[in-house]
């Protein structure tokens, strides 16, 4: 064996070069970085958002018995939006979430169905 690359181990190695060139150079890429970086803090506060939810619902089942119908399509709202937000991060879609692309998910539940 000689430790000389071949013409077509060298071409390869060309084309991948290239293809990262092009990558690097790419607006879209950079552009789906910072879009990525701002649904990134948008679900972090999505959670929050939900946390509190979830304590008023808890407590609202606690004093009151039954539950608070308005508290769950808003969460059920939450859950949809950073589910669509994750579908988003790892690359399961191109379709960007509100306030970006599509509209607030509706919230609507099985019940509602």
């Amino acid at each position: 064996m000689s430790d000389n690359p071949t013409i077509d181990q060298v071409a390869a190695e060309e084309v991948e070069s290239s293809k990262l060139e092009t990558n690097l150079k790419s607006r879209a890429t950079w552009m789906r970085l910072l879009f990525m970086a701002l649904f990134g803090l948008f679900i972090s506060f999505a959670g929050m958002i939900g946390t509190v939810i979830v304590v008023l619902g808890f407590f609202w089942v606690l004093f009151t018995g039954e539950v608070n119908r308005e508290l769950q399509r808003i969460g059920q709202a939450i859950a949809s939006y950073m589910y669509e937000i994750v579908r988003y991060l790892t690359f399961n879609t191109e379709d960007k979430p509100f306030p970006f692309g599509g509209a607030w998910p509706s919230g609507e539940t099985k019940e509602d169905a």
